[in-house]
């Protein structure tokens, strides 16, 4: 298992509804329709909303966020996103 894998018996890190931040440019790989592969999704620093999570190969979790500047709703892992703000 890579390290930024993780097991789904642990909760996710990121919430439904919690406030992210891109840490990296995020292009498409070919999995968001619509857009050219390479095509540009989300920059480093866009801010977005976990609107849901799911799983990918059962072994770690995909982060559906929508990003404001964009209008695209992206699936990230949790290496490419950073909390902006802390829930209460």
């Amino acid at each position: 298992m890579q390290s930024d894998e993780i097991e789904i018996d642990f909760p996710p890190i990121f919430e439904i509804g919690q406030k992210v931040r891109s840490r990296k440019l995020i292009r498409n790989d070919g999995t968001f329709p619509g857009q050219d592969i390479g095509a540009t999704l989300a920059k480093k620093g866009d801010v977005g909303y976990v609107v849901s999570i799911g799983t990918f190969l059962q072994s770690s979790y995909v982060y559906a966020v929508h990003f404001m500047t964009t209008g695209h709703v992206v699936g990230c892992r949790k290496k490419e996103l950073e909390s902006v703000e802390e829930l209460k």
